[in-house]
């Protein structure tokens, strides 16, 4: 449904003022205002960097990180389209790479053993992306992000979770070769035979060991038409054991994408029933409901992907067979068929109803995590239906994944469970006096943090951000050694990806 949302606002201050140790790059770059860097979508941090820097190829990523390792002192952050909740793509008196200038190139479509693929930049919005695979060669990529004002380096330097994860991997399953521009100011193109360490280091490693200026996605062919389902579930049980069975169906036998919500048994406007509904046209009938229903409800939400030409009887037909194994509640049921890219342009309209709310521009207090098979009915019964009872501001995402279609090889860490749920938290809610204050709110995810450690919860956080290294090794367990290792390889003064808190410039020297 969401995953994120994005806001890059440019200020009217005057440009980066060069300084001595970003003198060299006068002549190379475009100095972008300050403020563009200084805060993100979160607005919970702020950071002023000493210069933002717009790069426009990948020699101009070079030319940067080498300048700041001449220095005993500067980082470098590579900044997207300004997503990060919590200051990840901040780098204090250090330099900002404003990877949007790099947008446009490349943009090539090719095929690696007859599997189409298309080349892009790292600064490219996956939005850009659909629409130009759409429009010239009828093609998509297999895997998205529910909001695509993200920058392709952006997430697949984290994973990339969506509804169609549990069947193709997160974007980071979906990249075939990338190239990374190292800590040491060294620029490779890698992929799982040549430079394989850094491919795999890259993917999920948080920025930490280089700069992805280009990708090389996987394509399909693009569908025409989707229909769009959504179904309640009083029980948790039911909800958990319908979402698992659908994503573990074979290919073809089941939905294309597969994701789940929680909202507050009640009528607000924000958190309750109101929330469910498509469309303005229909409308959520609570007296379906059973008397047994508490405090919240678990929206499973489905989607078939169909061609143009197919017959609406194969369609129906289909669906039928799908939804007639499962057990939500009946009398409540809400679809629609919509255009392919209306549907993964679905968002749009949440960014829209947002700004127009003036919440857009709020913080965004929001938490991401992942919790095993194992762990998710107690986290239902702890925290969804006592914590969260009355909702977020926003949407409680909720759905299963298959570890099977992660790649241990990358950098990102999840549960060791089969299955495991991404857990989100998306708090849409104007600032004080009219909302909770902020701290308020980061102490309850926080809170829900720390249950899960005194639960021993098997659990990873996702977009994770820690504040000491003892936190990030327990965070990455027995993967930490290696994660040191890589980041010994590729970026040994520690330069990059200063607002994560991993490590320290100069720290592995």
């Amino acid at each position: 449904m969401i995953a994120y949302l994005e806001h890059f606002v440019h200020g009217n201050d005057t440009e980066s003022p060069p300084n001595d140790d970003v003198s060299s790059l006068q002549s190379s770059f475009h100095f972008a205002p300050n403020s563009i860097a200084s805060k993100d979508f979160g607005g919970m941090k702020s950071s002023t960097p000493l210069a933002v820097l717009r790069p426009y190829t990948t020699a101009d990523v070079v030319k940067a990180v080498k300048a700041a390792a001449t220095t005993t002192n500067l980082t470098v952050a590579a900044r997207g389209n300004g997503h990060s909740i919590n200051g990840q793509a901040m780098a204090e008196k250090g330099l900002v790479l404003d990877m949007r200038a790099t947008a446009e190139e490349p943009f090539q479509l090719l095929y690696v053993d007859g599997v189409p693929h298309v080349d892009v930049s790292g600064g490219a919005l996956w939005e850009e992306v659909l629409k130009r695979c759409v429009s010239n060669f009828k093609l998509v990529p297999r895997s998205w992000t529910d909001y695509l004002g993200l920058t392709v380096g952006g997430t697949l330097s984290n994973a990339g979770v969506s509804g169609q994860t549990f069947r193709y991997g997160p974007q980071t399953a979906n990249v075939t070769e990338l190239e990374v521009v190292t800590g040491k100011g060294d620029s490779f193109v890698c992929n799982e035979n040549q430079n394989s360490e850094l491919f795999f280091a890259s993917l999920g490693g948080l920025g930490q060991f280089g700069v992805i200026t280009r990708a090389r996605i996987v394509l399909q062919q693009a569908p025409d038409m989707v229909r769009w389902m959504r179904v309640i579930y009083s029980e948790f049980e039911d909800y958990t054991k319908d979402a698992e069975w659908l994503v573990t169906l074979p290919e073809g036998d089941g939905f294309d994408y597969v994701e789940g919500f929680v909202v507050a048994n009640n009528d607000d406007p924000c958190n309750g029933w109101p929330t469910i509904p498509m469309g303005s046209n229909q409308i959520f009938n609570p007296v379906c409901l059973p008397s047994s229903a508490g405090p919240v409800l678990y929206c499973l939400e489905l989607a078939l992907h169909y061609r143009k030409t197919a017959r609406s009887s194969e369609v129906n037909t289909k669906v039928d067979r799908l939804l007639g194994g499962l057990r939500f509640v009946e009398g409540i049921k809400f679809e629609d068929d919509v255009k392919y890219m209306d549907f993964l342009l679905r968002v749009k309209r949440v960014e829209e109803d947002a700004k127009a709310k003036g919440i857009w521009d709020a913080p965004h207090p929001w938490l991401n995590m992942f919790v095993s098979k194992t762990d998710i009915a107690d986290f239902d019964r702890e925290v969804f239906k006592k914590i969260l009872k009355h909702g977020v501001g926003g949407p409680i995402l909720v759905y299963p994944l298959l570890r099977s279609k992660w790649d241990d090889r990358h950098s990102v860490v999840v549960p060791d469970s089969n299955i495991f749920y991404i857990i989100a938290l998306l708090r849409f809610i104007p600032p004080p006096p009219k909302g909770p204050p902020t701290d308020k709110l980061v102490a309850q995810n926080n809170a829900i943090i720390q249950l899960c450690y005194n639960k021993g919860f098997d659990f990873k956080l996702y977009l994770p951000h820690y504040t000491s290294q003892e936190n990030w090794m327990r965070h990455f367990g027995d993967k930490w050694t290696r994660f040191v290792q890589r980041k010994q390889n590729f970026d040994p003064l520690a330069i990059l990806a200063p607002g994560q808190k991993i490590f320290s410039r100069n720290q592995l020297k």
